[in-house]
């Protein structure tokens, strides 16, 4: 059995080199474990107990201060940033002119004048010359790991020796670990993208390694797997959350002058651009891949009280929406079919990976979805639920198809290849029917340390 422990003074990016953990792929343009603790169990532990993600450190954390720094943000964003307290989160959401999302990111408001932004694309950063306004823009390498799932709570608990649990949903606060100088800022948020009971913590990048295995040793008692990517998108998909450069593409890569940009477009991955992207719609169908607030549930965002990028668009569609994301769950029999169809003579399907195909992250997927042989949608890339047994996936669907129990024809394959027409049905949204973090029952979780707080 493989040492669990990581390896004295080697780090991985932001993680240790663990012995036990095979495989770390550059994702996002940096190393991240790709598995860490089996895929299977990993698939169950925001059910049965808890994970910690390292997926989405390497991207830098976006600080916006100064007196417009507000103002800034809300020629951006379709959200209202006015009415925001402060030390609390917003899920800010970014367009183009066009209607469709360029970027979304999880965003603090530290003060008055300083907000900062995490995993978000440079798209503020572009078209601040474009707006005019006066903001300080600064950025800073940081480690942002979560913690999800029943006993996530219990695992951040014996991690700090104390109680954290009156910090509610959406609410940030400083925190110390034991080991780590307390000079040092650490950040506990209440949040996450696994549909249940969520946190994150949030620090100095130098310091993600000790603070990656002290979670880990902390979690062993409450089982704790180390989520990798090859993982991360099952819980987005399960749990109701549409994700840019996972289930869909940000339309920032759909802007010739970003794409061309020698800073914030040269990281653009090829396969996300026309040409090479994946699914039965054809390669070249960039609108297929992108999405409005409206696409994937969001449009109870969106505050039509201020000047926003894409306003004009967004409001139109608000008062005639086309489509809204669902789960789509796939006809066991047609899937066994492609598995067949790898032991015939001829053209095979396209095969599928476990637990997502194409591999994550995999935004540019894009399925051809039909009814009666009429396009009625877009189906997201195939995830396989472990816990479910099932193969689902999102999928935006005009809205008269979109009632659960209808029946639709996903057209698996990629274009120009051998398409196999797979039934789905469309089942609730979100698919996990587990509390949400909003609604957890925090009282009803054991304590894991005596009460300090």
């Amino acid at each position: 059995m493989g040492d669990t422990n990581g390896t004295q003074g080697v780090a991985v990016n932001d993680v240790p080199a663990y012995p036990d953990v095979p495989t770390y792929l550059n994702v996002l343009g940096s190393l991240h474990i790709w598995e860490g603790d089996g895929w299977k169990a990993e698939s169950l532990s925001w059910k049965k107990g808890a994970y910690i993600a390292s997926n989405l450190s390497g991207l830098p954390e976006i600080t916006f201060s100064g007196p417009h720094a507000q103002e800034f943000l809300s020629r951006l964003s379709i959200n209202n940033v006015y009415k925001w307290p402060i030390g609390t989160s917003k899920h800010l959401v970014m367009l183009d002119e066009n209607g469709c999302i360029a970027n979304h990111a999880l965003t603090v408001r530290d003060s008055e004048e300083s907000f900062r932004q995490f995993a978000s694309m440079p798209w503020p950063m572009f078209k601040a010359p474009d707006l005019g306004i006066d903001v300080d823009i600064s950025l800073r390498n940081i480690f942002l790991f979560q913690v999800a799932g029943p006993t996530s709570l219990q695992v951040l608990e014996r991690l700090l020796g104390d109680q954290v649990r009156s910090l509610n949903f959406l609410d940030v606060k400083k925190v110390s670990v034991p080991g780590i100088d307390e000079a040092v800022e650490i950040e506990l948020s209440r949040i996450g993208m696994s549909g249940t009971l969520a946190y994150e913590l949030r620090g100095p990048l130098e310091h993600g390694p000790a603070i990656f295995d002290a979670v880990y040793q902390a979690g062993k008692d409450f089982g704790l797997k180390r989520l990798g990517w090859r993982t991360y998108v099952v819980n987005h998909t399960e749990g109701g959350f549409p994700q840019q450069g996972c289930t869909f593409l940000p339309a920032a890569y759909a802007d010739p002058a970003f794409i061309a940009h020698p800073v914030f477009g040269a990281g653009t991955p090829v396969s996300n651009t026309p040409g090479g992207l994946p699914g039965s719609l054809s390669p070249l169908d960039m609108r297929a891949r992108l999405r409005t607030p409206y696409e994937v549930n969001w449009g109870w965002m969106a505050k039509f009280d201020h000047d926003f990028i894409g306003r004009e668009a967004l409001e139109a569609e608000s008062a005639n929406p086309q489509r809204k994301t669902v789960v789509l769950k796939w006809n066991k029999e047609d899937i066994l079919d492609v598995f067949a169809s790898q032991f015939e003579v001829g053209e095979e399907y396209k095969h599928f990976e476990f637990p997502t195909t194409p591999q994550s992250p995999a935004g540019g997927h894009a399925d051809l979805v039909t009814k009666d042989g009429k396009p009625v949608g877009v189906s997201s890339l195939a995830v396989y639920s472990y816990y479910y047994r099932e193969m689902i996936s999102h999928t935006t669907l005009d809205l008269d198809q979109a009632h659960i129990g209808n029946e639709v024809i996903v057209h698996w394959g990629d274009h120009g290849s051998r398409i196999k027409p797979i039934r789905a049905t469309v089942e609730r949204f979100p698919y996990l029917d587990l509390p949400t973090n909003k609604d957890y029952d925090i009282d009803a979780i054991p304590a894991s340390v005596p009460v300090h707080e």
